[in-house]
């Protein structure tokens, strides 16, 4: 790989999102969890876009090999590609406003893309209809809750932190 690829500040996201698969296998709350702000995250500040879904993606793929395969993986990793995707919006607009907002934007896009699949899936004792989708999407509001908690908690560590970081050495984040 040429420099412009794997510089340093490249450096610095991939350590964060492969901090935040880590922290996927240590005892959380339900969905109280970094996996949507690195998906956040590497799309705003991943310059190579094929990096910003391969990188978060690979960290899923690595934690779910220790934590163990599920027949929602598919919406899972669907509910990654859209949280990347609200990222690349955010990479020209980081603020602290904008961050909050694409946090609650993903969160809401995770959660419905999840919830249908699991719906879907038929682990769920829900009838295959309109009410069983509603049902599904009612039983699903917790563990979303407590997931736009994580969300948001992580965003700020990690938009926070890498502002943090470019405001102390700007010559390594900005190269």
């Amino acid at each position: 790989m040429d420099n412009k690829v794997l510089n340093t500040r490249t450096l610095i996201i991939i350590a964060a999102i492969a901090g935040a698969a880590v922290m996927r296998l240590l005892p959380h709350w339900p969905n109280f969890t970094p996996v949507a702000a690195m998906a956040l995250f590497s799309g705003a500040y991943m310059s190579r876009k094929s990096f910003a879904f391969l990188i978060p993606l690979a960290a899923m793929l690595l934690s779910d090999l220790i934590i163990g395969f599920h027949s929602t993986m598919i919406a899972v990793y669907a509910g990654m590609v859209a949280t990347v995707l609200i990222g690349f919006w955010l990479s020209n607009r980081v603020k602290a406003g904008n961050v909050v907002l694409a946090s609650i934007t993903s969160t809401l896009a995770f959660f419905l893309i999840t919830n249908f699949g699991s719906w879907m899936s038929g682990m769920m004792p829900y009838t295959k209809d309109f009410s069983g989708l509603m049902q599904a999407y009612i039983a699903g509001l917790p563990f979303m809750f407590n997931g736009l908690m994580g969300d948001l908690f992580y965003s700020a560590i990690f938009f926070g932190g890498f502002y943090l970081v470019s405001k102390k050495f700007p010559a390594a984040v900005n190269a």
